[in-house]
């Protein structure tokens, strides 16, 4: 949108966040970091009990999004009633900025596996995911934004590229969607996809959030593999995949995740600082955001 200068651009108008973490919970009751909002991982705060009375505690302060990795969007057997309904029951409880979930399966046959499993993109897979997003969407009462993944694996069997899967996923559904710069970057070097197609293919008002991250390194002889563990720093390759990705999607909300080694608070919150003067240097946009 338009703000009135023809060089200015409107930006979120949150600042960046970061990802809600047990660890740092009495930090940040106690010294109310500055940073825009926080994502909770859903599954962490449907058993009741401290951790969600203490997500309660920071809802009170701060904009809250639900990011889940249970519900299992891409898998064969549907979607768990139950965990959908725990799902809505948080998030009734809470009223999230956003609910997401990843492109990806985690369960079959009433097992689950502890990993986010990649899907072929195709016509196929396409409807058993938009099937599932319906249900979730309808369950829920709002819209979710749903998540690129991350890959280690290309499939044979693909037809779509990744960002006319996502469009075509949102377009049908009335979801948004999640991009995770950091995922981008990760199949690039793994499987050698084209990070720009997929932020090209991609319609600016359906993407609601961006995700940076780190992750380890593993070179095997000629070989390397990039594992999206979260647990490092953001790169300075994925820094610019993220002023890519907010020159393109200005309105949409950043976040750091930062999940294994886990630093102190104020570590992850110069990382928000970060992402908030990066974007503004991407999209030359006012920072108006919340401190």
């Amino acid at each position: 949108m338009a703000t009135g200068r023809p060089d200015r651009v409107m930006t979120s108008p949150l600042g960046a966040g970061i990802g809600l973490r047990a660890a740092h919970h009495d930090a940040i009751v106690a010294d109310r970091p500055p940073v825009g909002w926080f994502e909770a991982h859903a599954e962490n705060y449907m058993g009741g009990g401290a951790p969600r009375a203490a997500l309660h505690r920071i809802r009170r302060d701060w904009p809250v999004a639900l990011h889940g990795v249970g519900l299992s969007l891409g898998s064969a057997d549907g979607i768990d009633a139950g965990h959908l309904d725990r799902l809505a029951a948080l998030a009734g409880e809470i009223e999230p900025l956003f609910v997401s979930e990843h492109l990806a399966w985690s369960g079959l046959a009433g097992r689950y596996l502890n990993d986010l499993l990649p899907l072929p993109y195709t016509e196929e897979t396409l409807a058993v995911v938009a099937r599932h997003v319906d249900q979730v969407q309808t369950r829920l009462g709002r819209p979710i934004l749903v998540e690129n993944p991350s890959c280690y694996l290309r499939f044979g069997n693909s037809t779509i590229p990744e960002g006319e899967f996502l469009a075509a996923l949102a377009r049908q559904t009335g979801c948004g969607l999640l991009l995770d710069v950091n995922n981008l970057h990760v199949n690039a070097i793994n499987i050698g996809t084209a990070p720009a197609a997929v932020i090209a293919a991609l319609d600016p008002g359906s993407v609601a959030e961006i995700h940076v991250a780190g992750h380890h390194r593993a070179d095997h002889g000629d070989i390397t593999l990039l594992i999206d563990d979260h647990g490092a720093a953001v790169s300075e390759a994925v820094w610019l995949l993220y002023a890519q990705a907010v020159a393109r999607f200005p309105a949409a909300a950043a976040l750091v995740e930062w999940d294994a080694n886990l630093p102190p608070l104020d570590r992850l919150v110069a990382e928000a600082r970060e992402a908030d003067r990066r974007r503004d240097r991407a999209t030359g946009g006012s920072d108006v955001r919340a401190a």
